[in-house]
């Protein structure tokens, strides 16, 4: 009883923290989704079919997506607590041989994190897993499409803080004139953003302790604007939640309403960031903390939002459709300042899902090695990497100064965050035939239904390519190709060291041939191989006939498991005749 108390006191605990992390991206859509929807291609008219329509597609989006496929559906398609494009890739490669880097050992598969959903005899054999097996170029293609999926993840890192910021900081357009607020809003926007990324290296934990305050109050905030924005204003606006109203929008708007889908879809921006943030928490604590508190105040928000354009159309411009309208006159600076805060707290959700997955790939072989810096004893997924940090402040100022409007930032981001989508849709897929073994009927449903939704969204965030959406796409196209290469050359180099390795029997014939000296220590070979002697060490002795007294091959390799328990993570064994002093130890 004591056990399941404190369970569930830190499961209370970790939602509470989870709202500085997790959520602060999904919180604060609100401040750009209006906005963004109605800056080009509709209008706000008297009759209020648009607003009401974009209301009823925000609700449907925030529901369907967010609520039943990510917090329902995905989220339970961890990887032992990982989440993300590389986590389920992970998942795949251990029910089935889709890995592309041929070093696996029956002995991993005696891990006690190695868990399968049922063993390989139990589970049988499927058509799709098969057919996955028996061709390289399945396999490839596997492995490109969750490359594009990371790198969206890391687009959308960019993209994201800048969006945020920005559009938390344009709120002071309605008490500055034009000419200060367009020399105001840029510079702050960059000190903000320099300040939230050299926060970084403090650590997840402390971050969220730090932020949850903040997000919380904006929830709170931002749910009782919605209450007294719908009381006042327009009490029968939850009509808008009947489907209706979004065909009745689609009619009326045609073309021009299929491209505000673009904008609308940034409802769901952070939706991937709560999946990939997984690692960090747990998924009951990511389950309370969104069905409890998020999702009611994000409805409450927009229907506010919604009750008070329904009656005001008196706009000088279609920009000034943004979340500060609808704030009384009286709290506008607090809300403000919150807001700020809230936007700073928002970009911390995509930075830390961008680590975590940049450390992933990297365990894959498809990421240049950079240094990762643990910031947490207890919770292993609490990660920090200098290098990517400093690189996104950088390319996150570039984007505010080089766009400065909330438009084409909309239109990037909403690009990233649709193909991020579109990627963990089929690999869900995927995962629940292989690693859940459903039946392909209920996969392909899964796929069906909500590809279809996502692909809407899709093919209206496209055709923004020229306004925006270019940027992602030049991102992603920069960092597959760094990825892709360098997960073909560590298999060329590996390749090629299984095909030049040399057994021990032929070094110590060559060592009695050339007089080989032992000498006092232990040396270290470092390989990749889990078997033979690398070609590298046999050359190194012909052209030096000398080595260690005690010599140990040593082999660090990954292993399709987020974490190997200290007990488990060393195989020791004697190479040779006992005489010979040589060892392999395999660190996974």
């Amino acid at each position: 009883m004591e056990t399941r108390k404190s369970s569930w006191r830190t499961t209370v605990l970790l939602a509470y923290q989870s709202l500085g992390v997790v959520y602060g991206d999904l919180s604060i859509s609100p401040l750009y989704v209006y906005r963004s929807t109605f800056a080009e291609d509709i209008t706000h008219s008297e009759t209020n079919e648009e607003i009401l329509g974009v209301l009823s597609f925000v609700f449907w989006t925030l529901t369907l997506v967010t609520l039943l496929k990510y917090v329902f559906i995905v989220l339970r398609a961890h990887d032992n607590g990982e989440g993300g494009t590389f986590a389920l890739y992970s998942l795949l490669c251990r029910h089935a041989d889709v890995s592309l880097l041929p070093n696996r050992q029956v002995a991993d598969e005696e891990l006690s994190t190695y868990r399968l959903e049922r063993s390989p005899e139990v589970a049988g054999r499927s058509r799709i897993k098969e057919l996955l097996e028996g061709h390289r170029n399945l396999k490839t293609a596997l492995l490109v499409m969750v490359m594009i999926g990371t790198c969206m993840v890391i687009g959308d890192g960019v993209l994201t803080p800048a969006i945020s910021v920005f559009s938390a900081v344009s709120g002071l357009e309605l008490s500055l004139s034009k000419d200060q607020h367009e020399y105001a809003v840029i510079p702050i926007t960059c000190a903000i953003l320099v300040f939230l990324f050299a926060l970084q290296h403090f650590g997840t934990h402390r971050v969220g302790f730090l932020f949850a305050p903040i997000i919380l109050a904006w929830l709170l905030c931002m749910g009782a604007l919605g209450v007294y924005n719908i009381i006042h204003w327009n009490p029968q606006v939850y009509q808008a939640l009947n489907p209706n109203y979004m065909l009745t929008f689609l009619k009326k708007t045609k073309k021009s309403g299929w491209m505000s889908l673009g904008g609308i879809l940034l409802c769901m921006t952070g939706s991937e960031a709560m999946f990939a943030d997984l690692g960090h928490f747990s998924y009951s604590a990511i389950q309370l903390a969104f069905t409890s508190l998020v999702y009611p105040a994000l409805i409450l928000g927009y229907m506010g939002q919604a009750a008070y354009l329904t009656k005001h159309h008196d706009f000088d411009s279609s920009n000034q459709i943004g979340f500060y309208v609808s704030v009384p006159a009286v709290v506008r600076w607090p809300v403000l300042l919150l807001a700020i805060l809230a936007s700073i707290v928002g970009s911390q959700a995509i930075i830390s899902g961008t680590f975590s997955i940049i450390n992933q790939s990297q365990s894959l072989s498809c990421f240049p090695r950079v240094k990762v810096v643990h910031t947490s004893e207890k919770i292993h997924g609490q990660i920090y990497i200098p290098e990517i940090n400093w690189l996104l402040m950088v390319l996150c100022i570039a984007v505010t100064v080089g766009f400065r409007d909330t438009k084409h930032m909309g239109n990037a981001s909403g690009l990233a965050v649709i193909t991020v989508m579109l990627v963990t849709t089929c690999l869900t897929s995927l995962v629940m035939m292989l690693c859940w073994h459903r039946p392909p009927i209920l996969a392909l449903a899964f796929f069906v239904f909500f590809g279809s939704v996502e692909a809407l969204y899709f093919s209206a965030s496209l055709i923004k390519f020229r306004e925006g959406a270019w940027l992602p796409i030049l991102l992603a196209l920069i960092l597959v190709a760094v990825m892709f290469i360098w997960h073909h050359t560590t298999i060329a180099k590996y390749s090629f060291d299984l095909h030049n390795k040399v057994t021990l029997e032929w070094l110590l014939a060559l060592c009695d041939k050339l007089g080989m000296v032992r000498v006092p220590g232990i040396g270290l070979v470092y390989t990749d191989l889990t078997a033979g002697v690398p070609a590298n060490f046999s050359r190194f002795v012909t052209n030096l006939p000398a080595f260690h007294r005690v010599l140990v091959f040593v082999c660090v390799k990954w292993v399709p498991v987020p974490r190997v328990p200290a007990a488990e993570r060393y195989l020791v064994g004697r190479v040779g005749p006992p005489g010979h002093g040589s060892y392999r130890c395999i660190v996974r």
